[in-house]
């Protein structure tokens, strides 16, 4: 790989960088308030906002900055459905329900478009591929006849040449299309979704962790280094960064480290290998990348179960890159980052109450980001009305996730998959050059047939001579 200056930091998308956001208050005097949310992330901010447009006072306390781990550091691709297979939630909780789950999830991606329209400066990027690494013909048409007659999916099945048109290198074959699906800048949206809470009256106070939790009662207590707050409903949104006063909530979920890298401008040879405009994932879930800038790669691949440093990693993708697409050569990385998700054992969020007057929204590693739309309006919902649509995700119970031994199970696991995944590949791409061999002999084969039996076929000229 040629010498690169790598830089830690967030993604950039389209022709701007986004503008640092003013730094909010800390809090500093006490507060008595309906709604304390915990948390400003994506659910986060969107509960704060819907509940403070239904009239409730709501106060946003955040540990650092809004946004400033995995949802201001996100590739920024909306689609419908969640980090689990829909045969895999069909087999647990049943057909009806799983439908009622997708469909939720389909109003979370429609209201992240509604909102993004209300943001100066997002601009979206329409449709999302999504990749086979082996070849999947036989179960395309099937899984296209349930994602759209039986859950109301618009989506199109592109045979192995189609994607190979747009995508052009060898390690794909077939895919499912998603038109619907869209991309935006994710921070530039967190951050007017930020905005668009507070002008619907929410507050947010940052450098204001939780340091302590009192639950019980009508009125709850929550605890900040230089102030107290009583609310009568409060949200954890705070992911794995709850700390020691909800350490139980946490164990609950495994850690995961996502890192993604932004390339230098590759010019020209960046539009003959990839000529498709929305975002890529493959089926295996190793690699997620997309074009922004017109000329650079934003690419999200390995992660662990334990913090490294994110630079560390800017080879390693860029070997990546280069393996799916050599034609590109050696590829500058411009930037790196990582954000920390939150990985339940059953891989579905944690949405709900936990007991009265205190819910809960987090566990979104792998869902996207129309899930912590869809998280955001079933509590604010809940609260406002007491709409129990949220009731949906009870079957994923809170599940200890193992402590230090489950994110080293969590590492091997997560290895070994990745490393069957590049076998079968592998073993897809030897298959199909063999096939294109046989074929190629088969024709030769036809080929010399024809002639010898043209040449028997042919007069002969008189007196036993050779062909006239």
């Amino acid at each position: 790989m040629t010498s690169q200056t790598v830089t830690v930091a967030g993604p950039i998308d389209a022709q701007a960088a986004v503008p640092a956001p003013q730094p909010r208050p800390r809090l500093g005097i006490d507060l008595d308030v309906d709604v304390c949310v915990i948390g400003a992330g994506l659910a986060g901010l969107t509960v704060a906002r819907e509940a403070a447009l239904g009239g409730l006072s709501v106060a946003v306390l955040e540990g650092r900055n809004a946004g400033w781990n995995a949802s201001g550091h996100q590739l920024g691709t909306v689609m419908p459905g969640f980090g689990v297979p829909i045969s895999d939630l069909i087999e647990r909780i049943g057909f009806e329900p799983t439908r009622e789950l997708w469909a939720m999830s389909k109003d979370g991606a429609d209201y992240v478009r509604g909102t993004a329209a209300l943001i100066p400066g997002v601009a979206l990027t329409e449709g999302a591929l999504e990749v086979s690494n082996v070849e999947i013909g036989d179960k395309l048409i099937s899984r296209l006849q349930m994602l759209g007659e039986d859950f109301g999916t618009e989506v199109q099945g592109w045979q192995v040449d189609q994607v190979r048109r747009v995508l052009h290198t060898e390690r794909y074959f077939h895919a499912v299309h998603y038109p619907t699906a869209f991309q935006l800048d994710g921070r530039r949206y967190l951050q007017g979704l930020a905005d668009l809470a507070v002008e619907a009256g929410a507050r947010i106070y940052e450098d204001t962790p939780a340091i302590g939790i009192d639950p019980a009662g009508i009125r709850k207590r929550i605890f900040t280094p230089q102030a107290r707050l009583r609310a009568a409903q409060i949200v954890l949104a705070g992911n794995v960064h709850l700390g020691p006063p909800l350490q139980r909530l946490s164990d609950t979920l495994l850690p995961v480290w996502r890192y993604a890298a932004l390339t230098a401008p590759l010019g020209d040879k960046l539009a003959q290998a990839i000529s498709f405009a929305g975002s890529v994932s493959d089926t295996d879930g190793i690699d997620h990348y997309r074009i922004v800038g017109g000329d650079r790669l934003l690419w999200s691949s390995p992660e662990t179960s334990f913090a490294v440093q994110p630079a560390r990693f800017a080879g390693l993708i860029a070997r990546r890159i280069r393996t799916i697409f050599p034609q590109l050569g050696p590829v500058p990385i411009e930037k790196v980052w990582s954000g920390t998700v939150g990985q339940t054992v059953h891989g579905m969020p944690q949405i709900g109450q936990l007991q009265r007057g205190l819910w809960v929204a987090s566990g979104f590693g792998r869902q996207g980001l129309n899930t912590t739309a869809m998280a955001g309006q079933l509590i604010a919902d809940g609260l406002l009305a007491g709409d129990e649509r949220w009731k949906a995700f009870s079957p994923f119970e809170l599940v200890w996730a193992g402590g230090r031994i489950g994110r080293v199970a969590g590492q091997l696991i997560g290895s070994a998959l990745r490393g069957r995944a590049a076998m079968h590949g592998l073993l897809a791409r030897r298959r199909e050059r063999a096939r294109a061999r046989d074929l190629i002999n088969e024709v030769r084969r036809q080929m010399a047939r024809s002639a010898a039996l043209k040449s028997r076929q042919e007069p002969r000229r008189p007196g036993g001579g050779g062909p006239v």
